[in-house]
């Protein structure tokens, strides 16, 4: 699948960098063009592999290059007053061979939860390749104005966009790692997972009938609403091959059995692994499983096994699947399952967002801009504080 990567804001502008060196790493192809976008340009010059015409700074005029902070009102002004900046750098894309775009934004800070849904929106608007997002949710232990931006965020960019896959970050940092390490390895575990998703139909190229279509990748992602993947791997070893058998190209005799049953296992583990959001995998209304890995290792029965596995424990018919060859030294199974209905940590997202509120009107009769600006950008206005009061950004 040929997409073209947006990332917004600093969590965005990084796993953006993330995903270009799974690419390169994996030595597969399924990036056409990338660019990032901020309101911070020490957020930009720390990016490595984009070069300076794919990063864009938006909202100069206004913050001067420092940020907008927490503050994603401002972060969407900015960003919609600025678009014609970022479309004009995507006009320079090979748009006839761009599949979809993916807009990637954290959606606790002020830029990616403000711009991410802006960008997205005017994406769908110029170009006719569907929009899809990447949505990184911040942990409990962030501020609280984190909570409350990806409170107003979730519900414009699920608008905004085809579908939204969510990654949340506090079902994967691990106890005692620092910021800027745990971040580093988040955003590397979610690109394996979405690399693995968006190198179907784009690592092999021979047009192998048991193969993962770019179509299956789309139509899954098409159900709306939101998205997880559930990934799993395991590293192959390759018995060696003898001086007469290298020279005459032959290769070992495959035990054909113990391929399937791995590829099936692989699977259902990939399934009922730690989800990039948990869910009740139930709750989905479509699914595709990808396979990847040398293809003397990747059994089409395994994969078939494990799609049907992956249909009755969700319960519907629209699981697609297949396999992705590529050269490794592991095979590695991801399951996409989308317009999912059950996810407690955006049911307990809005809640806490809702008491937070309710909070800070209580005390709104306390100076200070700290309490100000988090009611404005709760979309505060005096009234009860009730789950309808936590409103879209835009």
């Amino acid at each position: 699948m040929n997409v073209a990567l947006i990332g917004v804001g600093l969590a965005g502008g990084r796993i953006v960098e993330s995903l270009l060196a799974y690419e390169s790493d994996a030595g597969v192809d399924f990036v056409t063009d990338a660019l990032a976008v901020n309101t911070a340009r020490a957020d930009l010059v720390e990016l490595e592999r984009l070069p300076e015409d794919r990063r864009v700074l938006v909202g100069q005029s206004r913050v001067k290059g420092h940020g907008v902070g927490a503050d994603n009102e401002l972060g969407a002004e900015v960003t919609r007053e600025d678009i014609g900046d970022v479309l004009s750098v995507v006009d320079e894309f090979s748009t006839h061979e761009v599949d979809a775009f993916l807009v990637v934004a954290g959606l606790g800070g002020g830029t990616g939860s403000g711009g991410g849904p802006v960008v997205a929106e005017e994406l769908g608007r110029v170009y006719a390749e569907p929009v899809f997002g990447l949505g990184v949710l911040p942990g409990r232990d962030e501020d609280g104005i984190n909570t409350l931006n990806a409170a107003r965020s979730l519900p414009t960019f699920v608008r905004e966009v085809e579908n939204l896959v969510l990654f949340d970050n506090d079902a994967w940092r691990q106890s005692g790692e620092n910021v800027s390490t745990g971040y580093e390895s988040l955003n590397r575990e979610l690109a394996r997972r979405l690399g693995v998703v968006l190198s179907a139909g784009e690592a092999d190229g021979t047009g192998d009938d048991g193969a993962v279509e770019t179509a299956d990748v789309r139509r899954t992602l098409n159900a709306g609403g939101v998205s997880t993947i559930g990934y799993a791997s395991v590293e192959v070893r390759r018995p060696k091959r003898g001086l007469v058998a290298r020279l005459l190209g032959s290769t070992p005799d495959r035990d054909e059995g113990k391929v399937t049953n791995r590829v099936t296992s692989l699977v259902r583990r990939a399934a009922l692994s730690r989800l990039t959001v948990p869910c009740d995998i139930e709750s989905a209304d479509r699914g595709v499983v990808v396979v990847a890995g040398p293809r003397a290792e990747v059994s089409r029965q395994g994969v078939e096994r494990g799609r049907e596995w992956v249909r009755e424990e969700t319960e519907t018919t629209e699981i697609r699947g297949g396999d992705c060859p590529m050269n490794s030294e592991s095979v590695a199974a991801a399951v996409l399952l989308s317009g999912l209905d059950d996810v407690p940590r955006l049911n307990e997202l809005r809640r806490t967002a809702v008491e937070m509120r309710r909070d800070i009107l209580e005390k709104d009769s306390v100076s200070g801009h700290r309490y100000r600006s988090l009611i404005r950008a709760s979309g505060g206005d005096g009234d009860d504080g009730d789950e309808e009061s936590i409103e879209p950004l835009f």
